[in-house]
């Protein structure tokens, strides 16, 4: 395994950000108040920042990462990301050099048991640098006032309504038991990094309703969204011509004009997933196939 980790973490977000998943920013794939360049700039930005994961704090990596991000792009790209990343960056320095996917997840847990309130304090002030759309308040141990508990209390508190809280609660099992398993069953069958990344989405989706639909556009637009995605992920997906067609009437479908229905939450378990894959080794494995 390959322990460039900055470099690993920006191609990671590159990956998730250039694949043309239905309902996010893609190349050509623009909405009203985001592009996909200011994607990448982020994925470029907090490269060096997560790269640094095993020397400082989880929370200050978090809280820095979204700064350099926010000195980019005023838009909310990559918050979620980014919460999502950290804890993977962190556990490389916790895993042995030929580390596994159980050893990634066990240094995971490590990193999360480890928190401190000063973690969440970090978390919390990156979370308002970011602002994301549709966040609401919580009745314990919301953003906008000042933790008093770690940050993986607070991320199981939150873990009933919020994705990435769901992860930090479960050790990333939606990541670890279904992301990485369809990113690499996609790579092993000979899909390209595109349409695997497409894949691992679209069987995310259709596994969970969208929490990021949920908080903006409702809990019943974000069932009827995973039973779209279901759909298009029983007529092929990316495989078929017909799942393909399922999935251009499923991206128009999520292209509101507010972008109510953006399964961002599912495009975060993805990319994810994709580091976790990556650091396991997974861009050197088919590389050569492919060249």
């Amino acid at each position: 395994m390959t322990r460039d980790l900055g470099t690993l973490v920006t191609l990671a977000c590159l990956l998730e950000a250039n694949a043309p998943k239905p309902g996010n920013v893609s190349p050509g794939r623009h909405f009203a108040d985001s592009r996909h360049e200011q994607f990448v700039a982020s994925a470029v930005v907090i490269g060096p920042v997560l790269g640094g994961a095993g020397s400082r704090p989880l929370g200050q990596t978090i809280r820095q990462a979204v700064e350099r991000t926010a000195a980019w792009t005023r838009t909310n790209t990559n918050l979620g990301l980014v919460l999502l990343l950290a804890p993977l960056a962190r556990a490389v320095t916790l895993s042995t050099p030929t580390m596994t996917a159980t050893d990634l997840r066990a240094g995971v847990r490590a990193a999360l048991a480890a928190t401190t309130v000063d973690d969440a304090r970090d978390a919390y002030a990156a979370i308002r640098i970011a602002n994301p759309g549709g966040l609401g308040t919580a009745p314990d141990q919301d953003v906008a006032a000042e933790p008093t508990v770690t940050l993986l209390e607070a991320m199981r508190l939150a873990a009933g309504r919020d994705a990435i809280a769901r992860e930090y609660a479960t050790g990333y099992a939606t990541t670890f038991e279904l992301g990485l398993p369809a990113l690499r069953a996609a790579r092993t069958a000979g899909l390209g990094w595109d349409d695997a990344v497409v894949e691992t989405g679209l069987t995310l989706m259709a596994h969970a309703p969208d929490t990021h639909i949920a908080r903006r556009a409702g809990s019943t637009a974000a069932l009827e969204v995973q039973s779209e995605a279901a759909r298009v992920v029983a007529a092929g997906g990316v495989r078929t011509p017909e799942g393909r067609q399922a999935m251009d009437r499923l991206d128009t479908t999520l292209r509101d004009a507010r972008h109510l229905r953006n399964p961002g939450a599912t495009a975060d378990l993805t990319g994810a997933a994709i580091l976790a894959a990556l650091l396991g080794g997974a861009w050197t494995e088919t590389m050569g196939a492919e060249q």
